[in-house]
């Protein structure tokens, strides 16, 4: 069954137009969830908003939003009025620019959708576009309303699609100067640093999304089913005690075992050949 549409609307350069969808590309659902339950009788909770001031539960149609203008000092927003203060949507990603996909940077990136064409009649025109942006090797920078809030998305090329990226306002960014701030400027040469250039490239690999292991989820997972099963569960191993190390002696030792790995992929891969030559 084809996945269900988080948007639908029009991408347009220009006069070029056609009808597209946007899919959600990454999602959270799969993760083991839990609910707040009673312990006593294992009924799951409810949540309730109470006056913080005379300590009392509010009824839904008494609750409201309110803007914190001072210290406890609320200003009142009626659901009415924030969907006035809404922008209306004409379901049109329009793009402002293109950029050249090296100049992004990253750190900007909020949430991944898929884009793809609507319907039959705009596949045409969306292969155009697309492959006019895979040929020139650039992004497209499109705003709409998304999700009742003006938006500005990152548009790439990818397979037989689109990604479109929802990105942060750079008020959202934090500055990287800050959190920088009390790194010491440390000059690293010499052996030490040709030690570390060793190891990386011993270990220079292919980007594997599958190869990533979310050891927290699968825990709970197990978790979940010992408990079921009745089975008596295992306490995780208590983690090693830090010690101080000398970083040259550590980059060695670490440079050792990487061409040792590395070593044995090669007896591994040359075993078979082995075998064959000694066969024939």
């Amino acid at each position: 069954m084809a996945p269900r549409a988080n948007w639908k609307g029009f991408l347009k350069i220009g006069d070029l137009a056609c009808a597209v969808a946007l899919y959600t590309a990454a999602s959270t659902s799969e993760r083991v969830a839990f609910h707040m339950v009673n312990r006593a009788t294992g009924h799951r909770l409810q949540r309730q908003f109470v006056d913080s001031g005379t300590g009392k539960p509010v009824e839904r149609e008494d609750q409201a939003k309110g803007y914190e203008a001072a210290a406890n000092d609320y200003i009142v927003l009626e659901a009415d009025e924030v969907a006035a203060a809404v922008p209306e949507s004409d379901k049109t990603l329009a793009v402002s620019a293109f950029l050249d996909c090296e100049d992004i940077d990253d750190l900007f990136f909020d949430k991944p959708y898929y884009l793809a064409p609507a319907d039959k009649a705009a596949a045409e025109a969306f292969a155009l576009m697309r492959e006019g942006m895979r040929k020139r090797s650039v992004a497209a920078i499109a705003r709409t309303v998304l999700f009742r809030r003006v938006r500005t998305l990152l548009i790439r090329p990818h397979d037989a699609g689109m990604i479109a990226t929802t990105l942060n306002f750079d008020y959202e960014v934090r500055s990287a100067a800050e959190a920088f701030a009390d790194i010491p400027q440390i000059d690293i040469g010499g052996e030490m640093l040709e030690l570390a250039e060793h190891i990386i490239g011993k270990k220079r690999g292919r980007f594997d999304p599958a190869a990533f292991d979310d050891r927290y989820d699968a825990a709970l997972a197990e978790l979940v089913r010992a408990k079921i099963e009745g089975r008596a569960i295992k306490a995780p191993p208590a983690p090693k005690e830090g010690k101080v190390i000398d970083l040259m002696e550590a980059l060695r030792a670490s440079a050792g075992e990487a061409d040792g790995r590395k070593g044995k992929r090669k007896a591994a891969k040359s075993a078979p050949a082995a075998k064959r030559r000694k066969a024939g």
